[in-house]
C-alpha cells in the first residue's frame, strides 16, 4: 500500500515538471525574436538630446587679440617684486631669446624629456651663490615646500613646526601623513618644552626621524624667526631642519643669500633649504639646496619634480639674469632693507591701524585697531579700504586665506611688500591714503560686532 501511494505522488511530480518545461518552451518558440540591431535607448529621449556647446558662437574677441604691456598707473605694494627685477630690460631681453631658441614649454618633466641647459646652469649657479653643493629647481613656488618636506618626512616620522607656517607647508605636512607638533610663533621656549615632553613619551627616539619646519620670514607674519636658537635645539635634541628662505634670499644679507649668511650661521647646520624665485628673482618657481646625498634623494621623491612638466626655459632664462643682476649689484640688496626701515618706521605712526613685521622684514602685516569685530567683518573692511586706495592710485593686497582649512588661520590683513624703488613720497602716501581710506570706508566707532 505504501509503495503505491509513493507511485502516485511520484506521478503527479512527474506531471508536475513536464507541465512546467512544456510552458517555457512554447513561451521562448513563440516569442518575438528581438533584433540584435534593436537598441531600447535608441527610441528614447536620450538619442533627441542635444548638448549646449562649450563655448557660446556670439563670443566678442577683444580687438586687438594680442595686448603688449599694461600702462602703469598706480603705486604697486602688494606684488612681492622686491628688488623690482622684473622692470629690467636685460632680464626681459634674455626670456625673449630664450622663447626664440626653445619656445615655450619645456615638452615634459626633468627625469623624461624636460631637462634643457639653461635648467643645467640654473642649478649650477643657485649652487655658486648659495655655497652649498647641489640644488634643484622646481616649476612652481608652492610645489617646491609641498614636495620637499614629504620627499623626507613618512609616516613614522615626527615634525614639529611653527603655528603660524604658510599653507603651502601646511599641505606638505599633511602629505607626508607624519605627527606633527605646532609649537608657539617665534617662542623657542616653547619648542624646548615640547621637545622635552616628547624625548620623556620616546616619541623622540634613534628609530624614529625628527625634522624641524619653519621659515626665515613668515609669510603670514612678516617676522623673523630665532634662526641660532633653533640650531641649537636642532642639535641637542637631533632634529633635520627644513627652512624657507622664500622670502630672504635676495633680500637680506650682505649678498643676498639669506638669513644664513645675515646671521653668520654656517650652511652645514640647515640639512635643506627651499626658496622661491617669484619674488626676488621676478621669475616662477623655486628651488632646494643642500648637500648632494640630499638633493639627489629629492630628484627621486620630489613628487612635484618627478612628475610635473620643467621649468619654462624662459623663465628659467629669466631666473639666470635676475641672478646675475644680483650679483653684479649687491647693493640693491642694501637699498631695500632702508626701503623696509623706513616704511616700518612709518607704519608705526598710523592712527587706526597696528602692523605686524621686522624692522628689516619686506612684507609688512597691517590690521584694524578693532577687536570687537568679527574676522568677516575685518576681511570686509579691509576690502573696502583697498578698493579705496586703488581708486586714489595705490594698489594693496587683502591677505587670503582658506579659513576651514587652514592649522592657525592669521587675523585678517592687508599685506605691503616693500620694495626698492619705493620713495619717501611713496611711502607718504600710503600711510595717509590709509588713514583716509579707514575715515571714509572703515568701521564707524559706534559700530557693535555681530
Amino acid at each position: 500500500m505504501i509503495l503505491v501511494d509513493m507511485f502516485d505522488m511520484a506521478g503527479w511530480w512527474t506531471l508536475i515538471v513536464s507541465l512546467q518545461v512544456i510552458i517555457i518552451s512554447a513561451y521562448y518558440f513563440w516569442s518575438k525574436k528581438k533584433s540584435k540591431d534593436d537598441d531600447p535607448l535608441s527610441k528614447g529621449v536620450p538619442t533627441n538630446w542635444k548638448p549646449l556647446p562649450i563655448v557660446e558662437y556670439d563670443v566678442a574677441v577683444e580687438e586687438p587679440p594680442l595686448m603688449g604691456k599694461i600702462d602703469e598707473n598706480v603705486l604697486n605694494v602688494g606684488a612681492t617684486s622686491f628688488l623690482c627685477l622684473h622692470k629690467e630690460e636685460s632680464i626681459m631681453n634674455g626670456a625673449l631669446k630664450a622663447l626664440d631658441k626653445y619656445g615655450v614649454g619645456s615638452c615634459g618633466p626633468r627625469g623624461f624629456y624636460g631637462t634643457i641647459d639653461v635648467h643645467l646652469d640654473l642649478e649650477e649657479r643657485l649652487a655658486k651663490f648659495l655655497e652649498v653643493d647641489e640644488t634643484c629647481v622646481y616649476s612652481y613656488g608652492f610645489s617646491t615646500i609641498a614636495s620637499a618636506i614629504p620627499s623626507y618626512a613618512k609616516r613614522r616620522d615626527i615634525v614639529f613646526a611653527d603655528e603660524c607656517v604658510w599653507f603651502a607647508i601646511q599641505k606638505g605636512l599633511d602629505a607626508s601623513r607624519s605627527t606633527v607638533r605646532y609649537f608657539k610663533h617665534n617662542n623657542a621656549d616653547d619648542l624646548e618644552k615640547m621637545l622635552a615632553e616628547a624625548l620623556s613619551k620616546k616619541e623622540l627616539n634613534p628609530r624614529r626621524r625628527a625634522f624641524l619646519v619653519i621659515e626665515s620670514i613668515y609669510y603670514n607674519t612678516g617676522e623673523m624667526c630665532p634662526l641660532k636658537r633653533l640650531v641649537q635645539l636642532a642639535r641637542q635634541y637631533k632634529l633635520r631642519i627644513l627652512l624657507d628662505e622664500s622670502l630672504t634670499i635676495g633680500v637680506v644679507g650682505k649678498y643676498g643669500r639669506g638669513i644664513t649668511e645675515l646671521l653668520d650661521i654656517p650652511r652645514g647646520e640647515i640639512d635643506l633649504i627651499v626658496g622661491s624665485l617669484e619674488h626676488s628673482f621676478a621669475t616662477v618657481g623655486g628651488f632646494c639646496a643642500g648637500t648632494n646625498f640630499i638633493v639627489e634623494h629629492q630628484r627621486l621623491s620630489g613628487l612635484g619634480y618627478c612628475f610635473s612638466a620643467s621649468l619654462p626655459p624662459m623663465l628659467t632664462q629669466a631666473a639666470i639674469n635676475a641672478l646675475d643682476i644680483i650679483e653684479e649689484r649687491p647693493n640693491i640688496i642694501e637699498e631695500l632693507n632702508i626701503v623696509s626701515k623706513k616704511l616700518n618706521g612709518a607704519l608705526s605712526k598710523l592712527k587706526y591701524f597696528r602692523f605686524r613685521g621686522d624692522e628689516i622684514s619686506p612684507i609688512k602685516h597691517i590690521y584694524l585697531n578693532k577687536e570687537d569685530l568679527t574676522d568677516r567683518l575685518k576681511h570686509s573692511y579691509l576690502r573696502n579700504i583697498a578698493n579705496y586706495c586703488l581708486e586714489k592710485g595705490v594698489a594693496l593686497a587683502v591677505a587670503a586665506y582658506l579659513r576651514d582649512v587652514e592649522v592657525n588661520c592669521p587675523e585678517p590683513s592687508i599685506r605691503l611688500a616693500a620694495s626698492r624703488k619705493l620713495t619717501d613720497e611713496n611711502i607718504s602716501l600710503i600711510c595717509s591714503l590709509l588713514d583716509e581710506a579707514y575715515e571714509k570706508v572703515g568701521p564707524k566707532p559706534e559700530l557693535q560686532a555681530i
